[in-house]
């Protein structure tokens, strides 16, 4: 079902688009955490490490796939909001053509350069080259990966988050039960975990994309529309490269850190790795909030209507602190207990690890989800210059700080980047935000 989102109180439509979406990032959370925690329960803690070794790189792919989500989402809402239907299914359209071939190339890039990639962030000898198989498996899977999340972002843009929660959730159910399956039961390590996510995510990437086919037909625009446009790619472009852009340089600065962490022992490695996948989970339902903001953002600046933008804003924010209160209660006072669930025992240098990057970082929590809602803006009207600027400036400091207090600190000085970083990158956007340049951007 496609819903406008420029008609009805802003806070109301914001929540009741937003949720099936939060909902979604639980289940995809709820998957990833099980991958790690059964490799660290049922194949040892250094299977734990060699999938946390090769997560960033993985994030790489993820990041390219989520910014082609972000860009196709707003242009397609500008269009929706705009009711120009036979414009916005020639997007639709041309996103999907393009996003096969960028897919297939980035698939064969991948595969030949696995190895490399795992020397490249220093992945220590014990865990190289299940850390590799696992990125291998994972990588050949990119073309379901991102074929979902494409049609994922086109569903938001027709104001549909339901449809893709459908398939996520079954999906995240599928993925757990094969990791249990293939892991604990067949004992097939590593490998097991990387093959449940991509049977899985397959699935669901496939009939998404059908589900969306058989969609579109319902809506009627005048007139065939062009199945390829390079003028549409272009304008598609203009979005979705800064998007790819944001979130791959995150994601290289990610392993540019994890690389750092690498040097200190699998056993680092596999804390680190349970901590970020607990703190992957917080982020990322800010983002999907942010992201959310932006599809409603876009139509309603499409439609002219730039005041509902302030006031969604103003809800998405809080809807942001409201989620992240209880992330902060459990990572800052029951660390232990959130790492328990990844490491056998009680003790050791992976738990004290964990624990002490959860107590730093959670605490900040309610600074970036502020900067993420303010992006959210920014992106859906259109501004990407100073949406790249605020993005990066967190990234530079992040990396910076991590490897300049490393030599001071150890890895506290790695984990205290993050709360530096992310308060100065929240100034930054809050001041983007209000210049309000977003609100004159024409579509």
């Amino acid at each position: 079902m496609v819903k406008d989102l420029t008609e009805g109180k802003p806070e109301v439509v914001l929540w009741k688009f937003s949720l099936p979406m939060f909902i979604s990032v639980i289940f995809q959370q709820m998957y990833n955490i099980a991958d790690s925690i059964i490799a660290g329960k049922f194949a040892g803690e250094e299977a734990l490490a060699a999938v946390g070794a090769s997560y960033p790189i993985t994030m790489i792919f993820m990041a390219i796939a989520v910014g082609s989500n972000i860009g196709c989402s707003v242009v397609i809402s500008q269009y929706f909001g705009a009711k120009e239907y036979k414009q916005m299914k020639t997007a639709i359209s041309t996103t999907l053509i393009a996003s096969f071939a960028l897919s297939i190339c980035l698939t064969a890039l991948g595969l030949l350069g696995a190895n490399a990639f795992m020397t490249a962030v220093r992945t220590p000898g014990n865990i190289f080259y299940d850390g590799s198989l696992y990125l291998k498996i994972y990588i050949g899977g990119f073309l379901f990966l991102f074929l979902y999340n494409v049609s994922t972002g086109i569903f938001q843009s027709l104001g549909d988050s339901k449809t893709p929660l459908y398939f996520l959730i079954g999906s995240s159910l599928g993925n757990i039960a094969l990791d249990y399956l293939f892991v604990a039961v067949f004992h097939f390590g590593v490998a097991g975990v990387a093959w449940a996510t991509f049977i899985t995510q397959g699935i669901a990437s496939l009939m998404a994309f059908f589900t969306l086919l058989f969609r579109l037909r319902s809506i009627e625009s005048e007139g065939e529309n062009e199945k390829f446009s390079l003028y549409m790619l272009k304008k598609v472009g203009y979005v979705a490269i800064p998007s790819i852009l944001q979130q791959s340089f995150i994601s290289i600065g990610n392993m540019l850190i994890q690389g750092l962490v690498n040097g200190y022992g699998s056993a680092v490695i596999a804390g680190y790795s349970a901590a970020i996948k607990l703190n992957t989970f917080t982020i990322t339902s800010f983002t999907t909030l942010a992201n959310g903001l932006s599809s409603f953002s876009a139509q309603n600046i499409g439609a002219g209507k730039q005041e509902r933008v302030e006031r969604g804003f103003i809800w998405a924010t809080a809807m942001a602190v409201g989620i992240g209160i209880p992330f902060f209660l459990l990572f800052f006072f029951f660390g232990r207990e959130m790492i328990s669930m990844f490491l056998s025992g009680e003790e050791g240098q992976a738990f004290n690890v964990g624990i002490e990057f959860l107590k730093r970082v959670s605490p900040f929590y309610f600074v970036i989800c502020i900067k993420l809602m303010a992006d959210g803006v920014l992106r859906g009207g259109g501004v990407m210059t100073q949406f790249m600027a605020a993005t990066f400036c967190d990234l530079v400091i992040r990396v910076l700080l991590a490897f300049s207090l490393s030599p001071l600190f150890g890895t506290s000085g790695i984990w205290s980047a993050w709360p530096i970083g992310w308060t100065i990158s929240m100034v930054l956007s809050c001041l983007f935000y209000f210049k309000g340049n977003w609100k004159i951007k024409k579509r």
